[in-house]
């Protein structure tokens, strides 16, 4: 048994003083006992380690270089979407396991226990597969033994190049799967993860309504027993065009045609009304926000606050991963709710701080989102835990809900000192273990693909 002994932590019941976690060989929390005496490892500020839900890894190495306007008169979702996919023609595998290292420390130094990959880059450029159909899944499971993070992998079912059933276009041909080849990938990369700890789960991730068949849905998330993950509503384009082939909005359709449950994660969803927002909610299924890239994407904001009311669940991901922050995520999924309601502490309660609510709702739907035993400092979960640093300035004297305010709304992720994924001690001081070796790889990585593009 391991031992951890924090000033303070917060518990399913609330905060609690002088707490004592110990866990087991096998990575779950053994035991936690309130009004302990110290002993173990010390610490200030305990909190469960949120996954994120929702992350292209690749994508990490475009961060900075799409910053431009282009000749057309107004930039948007849709350009950016051509930079990446000539950014797509120069990645290998090598250059993918460097990166999702790299990522997945990031994530680690900023609190994240998991990262939830919705991994749609399957094949070599010109769109033939490699010799080993999951490569590419073999690669991010790899980079997942490096950086020790709790993986969930979810490969992506990407057929069609929008909804009139058209062939992939150059740039995304390195991304199809028709339903025989996505099945068996998917049980490629399953066996892909057999390597990894126990805590590693595998879902399934249709695309989106504009790149599967619609009716395949259901066969989809019935190939495995894992989390299903879907974009929806994102952009104001694609609701158009889903309107224009199916009849209807996104969410209309998708509720009306599919058994949306809690093993759903619907992605973005900034592009919905009122009545569609309180009908997904009330499905079960959680709502993937990433608030920074869909504010560089200039997708849309989120409905929280109705979202929140209708008794919805949410969590969080970092998704194109341009800027890795779990607390700047968190404020600014608040502050896009005051700035369009011009109001203050939007998803606060009385009982609950802005940044109570704004936690505890994203370690309990990361957790169901990723698959994952997780969420809560709890006898039986998987020890996914993080600590916040009792020196920090702002933090001095901080106890309670005022601990997380100043954290997310004061501070940053420089507060994080230490973070374990099912029990293996990842970060310490506030660094990953293996943050020198894992970045020099990401650096000689870097410096191969720019002298490529």
């Amino acid at each position: 048994m391991r031992r951890i002994w924090a000033e303070q932590a917060l518990l399913p019941e609330g905060w609690a003083e002088n707490v004592a976690v110990e866990i087991s060989a096998d990575g779950r929390i053994a035991t936690v006992m309130t009004g302990a005496d110290p002993g173990g490892q010390r610490l200030t500020t305990l909190l469960p380690a949120p996954a994120n839900l929702h992350s292209h890894a690749f994508q990490r190495a475009m961060a900075g270089m799409t910053e431009r306007r282009g000749v057309q008169s107004g930039d948007s979702f849709w350009t950016w979407r051509q930079l990446m996919f000539r950014f797509l023609d120069q990645v290998t595998p090598d250059h993918v396991e460097a990166i999702a290292a790299f990522v997945q420390m990031e994530m680690l130094e900023a609190g994240y226990a998991t990262n939830v990959e919705f991994h749609y880059l399957h094949h070599q450029p010109g769109g033939a597969a490699y010799a080993n159909i999951a490569e590419m899944s073999e690669r991010i499971a790899a980079a997942a033994g490096q950086s020790g993070i709790g993986l969930t992998l979810l490969p992506v079912q990407y057929q069609f190049g929008g909804c009139d059933g058209r062939p992939l276009g150059p740039g995304q041909v390195r991304f199809g799967t028709t339903p025989d080849t996505y099945t068996k990938l998917l049980d490629h990369a399953g066996r892909a993860l057999h390597a990894l700890p126990a805590d590693t789960a595998l879902g399934v991730a249709p695309h989106s309504l504009r790149a599967v068949a619609p009716g395949t849905l259901a066969d989809i998330a019935g190939l495995t027993e894992g989390p299903v993950h879907m974009h929806l509503a994102e952009q104001i384009a694609e609701v158009a065009e889903v309107q224009a082939h199916l009849g209807t909005r996104p969410v209309e359709w998708l509720i009306g045609n599919v058994a949306v449950d809690p093993r759903w994660c619907l992605i973005h969803c900034t592009q919905m009304r009122p009545h569609e927002t309180e009908a997904l909610a009330k499905t079960g299924a959680v709502a993937g926000l990433c608030p920074i890239t869909e504010a560089s994407l200039g997708d849309g904001i989120f409905d929280g606050v109705r979202w929140q009311a209708a008794g919805g669940a949410f969590g969080i991901g970092s998704d194109s991963n341009i800027r890795i922050s779990l607390s700047e995520e968190l404020r600014s999924l608040e502050y896009s709710q005051r700035l369009r309601d011009q109001s203050r502490a939007t998803l606060a309660t009385p009982k609950r701080s802005t940044g109570r609510v704004l936690f505890d709702a994203v370690t309990q739907g990361g957790a169901q989102a990723a698959g994952r035993a997780s969420g809560a400092i709890q006898p039986g979960l998987w020890a996914d835990l993080m600590a916040l640093d009792g020196t920090a300035v702002d933090l001095d004297g901080r106890r309670g809900d005022d601990t997380l305010d100043t954290y997310i709304f004061a501070g940053d992720d420089r507060m994080v000192t230490d973070v374990w994924a099912a029990g293996r001690h990842l970060v310490q001081s506030g660094r990953h273990i293996g943050h020198d070796r894992i970045t020099a790889a990401y650096r000689a990585a870097m410096i191969d693909l720019r002298g490529r593009i």
